[in-house]
């Protein structure tokens, strides 16, 4: 149960996060609100999973597949370029991650 949490605190973070572009620096209100609600959101199912995960393992899945998540969000959403060198180290985050959660005996 402790990772489906996690996955809804990574989904939240990555909503919050791509509708911090649209906030204008907060002075727009309803983008605003969605990125305040989805960072309490992710924090408060984080706040759950360290009872039964180990914090560097939910901080490490949370933010690679954070990171990941908002960088084809930032892509799609808001056109944002990657370069290959870009591209190579989110591949490099999400084998990272891989190896944790399928080899780490602490996952």
């Amino acid at each position: 149960m402790a990772y489906l949490y996690l996955a809804i605190a990574i989904i939240a973070e990555i909503f919050a996060t791509t509708m911090l572009k649209d906030t204008n620096g907060f002075t727009i209100i309803l983008p605003t609100v969605f990125t305040i609600l989805g960072y309490i959101i992710a924090f408060y199912m984080l706040s759950i999973c360290v009872q039964s995960i180990p914090t560097g393992i939910i901080y490490a899945l949370w933010s690679g597949f954070g990171i990941i998540g908002i960088a084809v969000l930032g892509w799609i959403i808001h056109k944002q370029v990657l370069d290959w060198p870009a591209i190579a180290g989110i591949l490099l985050i999400l084998a990272g991650v891989l190896v944790i959660k399928l080899f780490s005996k602490c996952s």
